[in-house]
């Protein structure tokens, strides 16, 4: 089947078939990354072959507040062996110090690879390796479409040298929004099913400058509030999320000075990612978000918000 043939009912019959052929009773090892297409992938795995997969979910401790328990809460009861590596320590070990934003996405990627072949190794020989990759995926890799099993590639990042067989993409010609649709099938939770875009280094990448706990922890305060308020709204933006900068200003809490971070809220409309604009969030809304951040949050004294276009700006800051 082409994408040009495609039909999403006939596609899940024939996928169904084909991983189930090609399976058969062996296992397969999934990286879950509690992103939209790895959670589908996922749930889809394990209701055609129950019993068979096994997910390594490496929670590198810059999820946003609440994600990694969501994220195992979700997969609890699917049929599925679910592992969950707590490296959050070992991962804001290896970025201390570290501003470039490069260099961070680096660190981060090379020490997810080797947590995950660590892991790979303690379960033994396992043939077939799952990637949540969908069409655009392939697209933009200048892999070829059509095919959901195959020889291993590395659309996904993995390494090349992990010892599988063969690598199994059941979501290949899907695009996003058609993804979704399987989540709501598989009742997966609405949380996972609408996720927004994410970096794979999460909030270490919406830290300006270095990192630290703390710093991690008045982030994810802020977003969470941000994005409960957004949440609230009829129609929500394509993408929203907070920024904690790397500068600090001048405030007045309890009728006392302070000299505390800046927090830069980002919310954009987009058809593709291509382009964006900044979503006209009613004033009285941003005012709310504000009073909150700014009492609710320690060590925050001022909020700003991003009105740059995507070009110039990008959609994330770093």
């Amino acid at each position: 089947m082409t994408r040009e043939e495609f039909d999403l009912k006939t596609y899940l019959k024939v996928i169904t078939k084909e991983i189930r052929k090609t399976v058969g009773d062996k296992k397969v090892l999934l990286a879950l990354s509690g992103g939209v297409d790895s959670s589908v992938c996922a749930a889809l795995l394990a209701k055609v072959i129950p019993g068979q997969l096994t997910c390594i979910f490496v929670d590198h401790g810059f999820m946003r507040l609440g994600e990694g328990d969501e994220i195992e809460s979700a997969f609890s009861d699917r049929g599925l062996n679910l592992i969950r590596v707590n490296a959050q320590d070992r991962f804001l070990a290896r970025v201390e110090g570290v501003t470039e934003p490069e260099k961070k996405r680096k660190i981060i990627g090379e020490e997810f690879i080797r947590v995950f072949e660590e892991e790979a190794k303690k379960l033994g020989k396992i043939p077939f390796l799952a990637q949540g990759t969908i069409y655009p995926d392939l697209i933009e890799s200048g892999g070829k479409y059509g095919t959901t099993i195959k020889s291993h590639h590395n659309v996904g990042g993995l390494p090349e040298n992990l010892d599988f067989e063969q690598l199994i993409e059941p979501l290949s010609m899907m695009y996003k929004e058609e993804v979704r649709i399987i989540g709501r099938r598989l009742k997966l939770p609405p949380a996972l099913v609408k996720r927004q875009p994410f970096p794979g280094p999460g909030l270490a990448v919406r830290v300006i400058g270095d990192i630290t706990k703390q710093k991690l922890d008045t982030l994810r305060h802020a977003d969470a509030i941000f994005r409960e308020e957004l949440e609230k709204s009829a129609r929500r933006p394509s993408q929203y999320f907070a920024v904690l900068t790397n500068t600090s200003s001048v405030g007045i809490k309890d009728e006392k000075r302070t000299f505390d971070y800046v927090v830069a809220l980002r919310a954009v409309e987009t058809a593709d990612f291509m382009k964006a604009r900044a979503t006209r969030i009613p004033y009285p809304t941003l005012e709310r978000i504000v009073e909150r951040v700014t009492s609710e949050v320690e060590k925050v004294s001022r909020v700003v918000y991003d009105i740059t276009p995507k070009p110039t700006a990008t959609v994330e800051w770093l």
